[in-house]
Order: C-alpha cells, then structure tokens, then sequence
C-alpha cells in the first residue's frame, strides 16, 4: 500500500542504476512526450492568467470574499492535516508494534476509509442530521476519510524500523514517551510528512465534502463561478492561488524533511521489533481502532440500508439508469487507468534503470500533478479542449484524459518500483541472446514488472470511481457516472433516492481497498494475527 500511494523516495533498488551510461533516446523522448502531455493542464492554466491581464487579476484577489475563501482553504487544510497526524500516527503503532488479536482484520478496517469519499461520507452524515453545515462538520468528515493516508504509511515505516533504539533510551532512564520520541520517531517521521502531505493535498482539491456541507472554499467558489456565469477568467484565478497553496505545501513538505535529516541524520540500531502489550490501554486502544472506520463508513453503510429498503426508495429505483452509471464509471475508469500507465511507463521506467539530473528532472515533472486539484485540471482541460480541440470538447476521451494526468503520480511510484526490482542481469542475458532493446522490454522486463503494473492501474482506476469535480466539468452531455448521480441527489437532498448509487460506490470500491490493505503482510513476529 505504501509503494502506492506515497509520494516518491529514494529506495534503494535491488539493481544496479547506472549513472553512466545514457539512457536510451527513444525512452527519453517517450518520457519527455509523458511529461509534456501531463503538463498541459498547469501550462494552460498559466496561459490563461497571463493573458487575463494584471488588472483582471488585482480586482479578483481584491474581492471581499476572496480572503474569507482562502482563510476558510487554508484553516481547513491545516486543521483536518493536524487531526489525521494525531489519529494516524498511534493507530499506526497500534497496528504495528502493539500485540493485537486479529491483526489482519485491523488493518482492513484501518484500510476500508479510502473506499468512500468524501461526498458520500459527507452524504451519511447529512442523512442522519441534516442541520449539519460548516466548517467543523467539514473538519470531522474529511478527517475521517483521510486518516488512512497516514496510519497505512506510518505502520509500513514502524514494521521495516527497529525499536532497539527504544530499548536504549529506556536503560537510559527515558520514560516510554520520551524513549520513542527518540528511537522511533526519527524512523516514522519522513513517512508521516509524507502522508501528511498527501491529507493537505487532498483536503484542498476537495470539493464534493465541503459543498454538501455548505462551507466555502476555494474549490467551490470555482464550481460555482464556472457553473453560474462561466467567468472564465475569475475561476482561472482563483484555481491558480488554488495551485500555489498546493506547491507551497510541498515546499513546505520538502523542508521539513530535508530538517529532519540534517537534524537525525541515519537512523540505525538493533534489527528488532518489541511488540507491547496494552494492559489498561487495551479499551482505549480498540476504541481508536474502532472509531475512525465506523464513523466514517458504518454511519454512511447504515443510513444506505435504511434508505436502499424505504418503500419510495424501491419504487422509484431506475435498475436501467443505475446499470448505465455503472458501466459508465467503470468504462471511463478504465480508460484513465490505461491513459496513467501509458504515460508513466516511459517516466518509470527511465527513474528506474538511471541517474542523473535529466532523469531526476523529468521524474520531478511527473509528479507535478499531485499539486493539482481535479477541479482545476478538469477547468484547464475545458479550456485547452474548447480553444485547441473543439471536436474534444465533453468527451470521453478528454474525461479520461483528466483522471490519467490527475493520478499518473499513483502509477509512477508503482512502476518504478516494480521495474527497478527485475534484474538487470536477465535484460543483458536476452540482449546477448540477439534480442533488441525492444524484444527485451516486452519478453523479460514488462512480464516480470507486470505485478506492480497492473497494481498501478488497478489504484488509478479505483481513485478515478470516485472523483468528483473534474467528472463534473468533463463529462460528455448524458454521460453520468456513479460519483455524479449520487452528487446530484445529494445536493438536492434527495438521500433516498441516492442511497442505491451510494451502495454501488462503496461496494465497487471496497473490494480493491481491501486488496490494497495488504492485510495478507499484516503479520508481525511473535504476534497473534
């Protein structure tokens, strides 16, 4: 799970990457095209606030409501990030290094949040009291939602760390806290900012939670300004501050981790895991384990049941147009999967088997778009398709388009790692057998990286189920998926009718969650699973 969904490090691979010798032409102009291709909605969007003018962009930022916007963005942001850290990381060691009944079962229900949006959550939540709006339902929904991506990380980092380090501080007289701090702290620590980067990310681009909790954010000034009177250059602006905060998050993230290795350096000790035994923490301990994926998933589950069975549900249940959302979500998906593969094959691999500061560069500009909402790619897509292509214009082709750049980041840290595990002695063995450098790909590296591959594009596809605002924007005229019929109702607070919608969401998305819960390596040594 963690190779999936963390921003990118440095791993050390089981092959050789050389630094001398030059990657291959073909495999840097693939790579190049990749990047240029991805890049597209961010050029576009820059284009256009350039040739707005710079008093366009001065009355903008100089609306009354735009600083309210951009507090209400970043004291959400910061708010629901710190929340995930305080919840994620103990449910972490919790699941690593404490002595756990059933620990599997933990770990999927750790998991089983990234199955549901926020809009759904948010759904639920609104089903069961509808008067609920603002900023601290908000906080609460998308907290709930993004814990995984810190506590699934975290516990990868405690179960490759030592707690030796621990053990010393403690025959040193340092009480447990302080004994962690210093031993296994510096261990979770880059992975902990690394999932909390990934939370303020994805709490900035969110548009469905906020929305149906009517707080105002960046992202739905955006919606609305596109939806209501198509200000084309008001929105442009707004999702370039959108944009910046976005980097300077990363900015932000790198910093703090290029501090903490100056200030602990490497970290090494005993090659050993201490499992705790909880005693009198066990009910708080469970109570943690328990709250997060019932709050987030079993209040929306039950309000589901006991709409999907209400008497007006059943009747007016549409099977036909339900079936035709489904296929059409799972089609478009699909297709923005194969779309993120395609483009992050060349840029993976190249990450993969050399050094150098071309290749760090391109595979620094295939992650660009994980600063980059799904609104503004699917407003910058508009843009580019109505003015460059018009005949793409509410395509399928553009909407997949959208979900491959929005999670071509997935896919990049997925197939790099699995390309850089094939030996590269097996390449040089079929190129001395008079295979070409293409034959080799296909026959040797592609088959044995196919794993992490197919991996990739099974995690695309999933997180493109569930995207909101770019299938909002894109989606060809009579075209709806899942997301947007349940977004319809919902908005409209027409839970009812929604819940079959919702059903088939969460149901589509759960089997994967749990594939990508690795609740099968959730054993630890001497522990009871």
């Amino acid at each position: 799970m963690s190779g999936l969904n963390e921003p990118p490090t440095s791993v050390p691979e089981p092959n050789s990457t050389s630094s001398s010798r030059r990657p291959p032409r073909p495999l840097l102009l693939l790579a190049v095209l990749a990047c240029l291709l991805a890049s597209i909605p961010l050029i576009y969007l820059l284009v256009r606030v350039g040739g707005s003018g710079l008093d366009d962009v001065v009355r903008v930022l100089g609306r009354p409501r735009v600083p309210r916007l951009l507090l209400n963005t970043v004291t959400l942001a910061a708010a629901v990030t710190a929340s995930t850290v305080l919840l994620g990381v103990p449910t972490a060691f919790l699941l690593a290094r404490a002595r756990l009944r059933w620990r599997s079962l933990w770990v999927v229900l750790a998991a089983l949040p990234l199955a549901v949006p926020s809009y759904l959550a948010a759904y639920g939540w609104l089903a069961a009291a509808p008067t609920l709006q603002g900023f601290w339902p908000s906080w609460f929904v998308l907290t709930l939602v993004s814990v995984p991506y810190v506590s699934l990380p975290v516990t990868a980092a405690l179960r490759a760390g030592t707690s030796g380090l621990d053990d010393v501080a403690r025959t040193l007289g340092r009480g447990p806290w302080r004994a962690f701090w210093l031993g296994t702290w510096p261990q979770v620590r880059p992975a902990t900012l690394a999932g909390a980067l990934l939370v303020c990310l994805y709490v900035l681009a969110d548009f469905g939670g906020v929305a149906l909790f009517r707080f105002p954010v960046l992202t739905t000034a955006i919606q609305q300004a596109y939806g209501a009177s198509f200000n084309r250059n008001y929105a442009a602006i707004l999702a370039t501050v959108l944009v910046l905060l976005a980097l300077l998050v990363v900015l932000g993230e790198q910093t703090a981790r290029g501090r903490a290795q100056r200030q602990f350096g490497a970290v090494s000790g005993v090659a050993t895991r201490r499992i705790v035994r909880l005693g009198r923490w066990s009910a708080p301990a469970l109570l943690l384990l328990v709250a997060v994926p019932v709050l987030a998933v079993g209040v929306p589950v039950a309000e589901l049941f006991v709409r999907l069975f209400e008497a007006e549900t059943l009747r007016a249940l549409d099977l036909a147009n339900l079936g035709q959302a489904l296929l059409n979500t799972l089609a478009l998906s699909a297709g923005g999967a194969v779309i993120a593969v395609a483009l992050a094959l060349p840029i993976g691999a190249l990450a993969a088997r050399y050094r150098g500061r071309l290749v760090r560069s391109i595979e620094s500009a295939g992650y660009l778009a994980l600063g980059l909402p799904g609104i503004v790619v699917g407003l910058s897509l508009v843009f580019f398709s109505l003015s460059v292509v018009p005949a793409l214009y509410q395509t399928a082709a553009v909407l997949a388009f959208a979900y491959g750049v929005l999670f071509m980041p997935k896919a990049i840290g997925a197939i790099r790692t699995s390309i850089g595990q094939v030996p590269t002695s097996l390449e040089d063995v079929a190129r001395t057998l008079g295979y070409g450098r293409l034959q080799t790909w296909w026959l040797v590296t592609a088959r044995l990286a196919r794993p992490g591959i197919g991996a990739a594009a099974l995690l695309v596809m999933v997180t493109a189920m569930k995207e909101l605002p770019a299938t909002l924007l894109l989606r060809p005229t009579g075209t709806d998926t899942l997301a947007v019929e349940l977004w319809a109702r919902t908005d409209v607070s027409a839970y009812g009718a929604a819940a079959p919608y919702a059903a088939a969401l969460i149901l589509v998305a759960a089997v994967p969650a749990f594939l990508l819960s690795g609740a099968g390596r959730a054993r630890t040594d001497g522990t009871p699973a």
